[in-house]
């Protein structure tokens, strides 16, 4: 079977888990800029660059995935969320990006395998793409409204960098995720097909949706039905929210994508909304017992966390659906969805 088709038939035997987040993982180890800098001899100041420990000091992620696979996950997502030139380029790494990516693919792909062989039980590897800190459809000048800091084919070559050494380190899916702009998801939907072409294989894509309003609209201004009519010809394998907001700001959201998605869900919030020193106080069973509302709602296929997660509350997630029945695909009516900043549906 294709991985595409595994995952399917995984996710049809129950909920399946994503682990939680990375950034406040790593900050846990209060590493010194030497940690992060290593021995790559760069002249900016890497302190913060999480991407960059897969070189530098992998026992980090390492040690990292194996807690969330311990905790219950089906899926490890890359450290790789700012492992772009764009990103990297802050931090004068950008000539390193492909090695960041490969190494980060391979050593999820390892600690994958590894659970699997013990148990037999599938665990995946989602290649995770961030936004980059550009948008395509938004201007950065208040002065110019048509100024772009980036053009289409930048970003599209940009993300296929990323992507191709994503897959040759081993991942199996794409992850686009933490979407605030609809057309900086297309292009990377455009790299990844590029990609495919060059391959002669499928990359199955996962998609996440960030929200940057209560009203359930991303920074492009689309709404969540609206981001899914644009993106739904890329066939994802899951479509999604995630960060944004905690689970209860996400309920209806998450209800309305339940509905209208012919495809899985995967869904990992927030550890709710940081405090005022930015830290996240939603213990682990909370969470859960509010991701769990949509199990019971039959809302979801794939469930997780993001910022401000651990593997505490990926074990409570896990806990909490097992032997709870994944949400069934809806049948839909054949007829034309596209989508402006809202959704428009033509019917004879």
């Amino acid at each position: 079977m294709s991985v595409r088709e595994t995952f399917l038939a995984e996710a049809a035997k129950r909920i399946l888990i994503t682990d939680g987040a990375f950034g406040t993982e790593i900050q846990n180890w209060k590493l010194s800029e030497e940690d992060y800098a290593g021995n790559l001899g760069l002249s900016h100041d890497q302190k913060g660059n999480n991407d960059i420990l897969a070189l530098t000091k992998p026992e980090v992620p390492e040690s990292i995935h194996r807690a969330y696979f311990e905790a219950g996950a089906d899926i490890a997502e890359t450290n790789t969320f700012s492992a772009n030139r764009i990103s990297q380029a802050d931090y004068g790494a950008e000539h390193l990006v492909r090695e960041i990516n490969v190494e980060s693919a391979k050593l999820a792909r390892r600690l994958a395998d590894e659970y699997q062989a013990k148990d037999g039980r599938p665990r995946f590897v989602a290649g995770a793409i961030g936004p980059t800190n550009k948008t395509l459809s938004l201007s950065p000048d208040v002065n110019d409204p048509g100024y772009r800091e980036i053009d289409w084919d930048t970003l599209v070559d940009v993300y296929k960098e990323q992507a191709a050494a994503l897959v040759e380190g081993g991942a199996d899916f794409i992850l686009i995720e933490t979407v605030f702009d609809t057309l900086n998801a297309k292009a990377g939907v455009m790299a990844v097909r590029q990609l495919e072409a060059e391959l002669g294989r499928e990359v199955p894509i996962m998609l996440s949706m960030t929200l940057t309003d209560l009203s359930g609209r991303n920074l492009s201004g689309h709404t969540v039905e609206a981001f899914w009519h644009a993106v739904r010809h890329a066939k994802p394998v899951t479509i999604g929210l995630n960060c944004s907001f905690g689970a209860t700001q996400l309920r209806p959201h998450v209800k309305t994508l339940s509905e209208i998605a012919d495809t899985l869900i995967m869904i990992y919030p927030n550890a709710g909304l940081p405090n005022e020193l930015g830290a996240y106080d939603e213990m682990p069973d909370t969470t859960a017992g509010f991701v769990g509302e949509w199990a019971v709602a039959g809302q979801v296929n794939v469930l997780g966390g993001c910022c401000g997660s651990t593997p505490a509350h990926i074990k409570a997630i896990a806990d909490k659906v097992t032997g709870m029945d994944p949400r069934t695909l809806p049948a839909l009516e054949p007829v034309t969805r596209l989508a402006g900043l809202e959704p428009f549906t033509m019917v004879a």
